[in-house]
């Protein structure tokens, strides 16, 4: 958006790519159309070209489209997120583990534990000499 300026045309694939939902795709398209008095050339919708000049009822045309095109967007991403999640919970119940795989415990963690509990080590500083990252997940 700071590259934006009067003038300038944004060319996009798809309206989708303006904003995450409906409020921003619009909100998206008032300033680089209104505020940066730029144009915006949608690839997949040509109707929703502003580089030619439009009279009342084109205007009103695009203005149609764009919000039910915003719309079906933001929906599209709703069901896409919904599958996900079904998909991580079916995926959970099955008993799959996601992340990176487990580490074997070192021979010497035990060790390093009780110092740390002891207050003698800070849990990086056993990591460390570990050689382990401070975040690894042991078996």
């Amino acid at each position: 958006m700071r590259w934006i300026s009067q003038g300038d045309v944004l060319v996009v694939k798809s309206i989708d790519r303006l904003g995450r939902n409906y409020e921003d795709i619009l909100e998206q398209w008032r300033v680089i159309t209104k505020e940066k008095q730029a144009a915006i050339a949608v690839l997949d919708m040509p109707l929703l070209d502003t580089r030619q000049g439009r009279d009342l009822t084109g205007t009103l045309i695009a203005d149609i489209v764009l919000q039910l095109l915003s719309y079906v967007a933001e929906q599209e991403r709703s069901f896409i997120r919904q599958r996900q999640a079904e998909g991580i919970a079916a995926a959970k119940a099955r008993g799959q583990r996601f992340g990176p795989p487990l580490k074997e415990r070192p021979e010497d963690f035990c060790e390093y534990v009780k110092r740390w509990r002891d207050g003698g080590i800070s849990a990086r500083e056993a990591s460390r000499r570990l050689r382990i990252a401070h975040s690894t997940s042991l078996k």
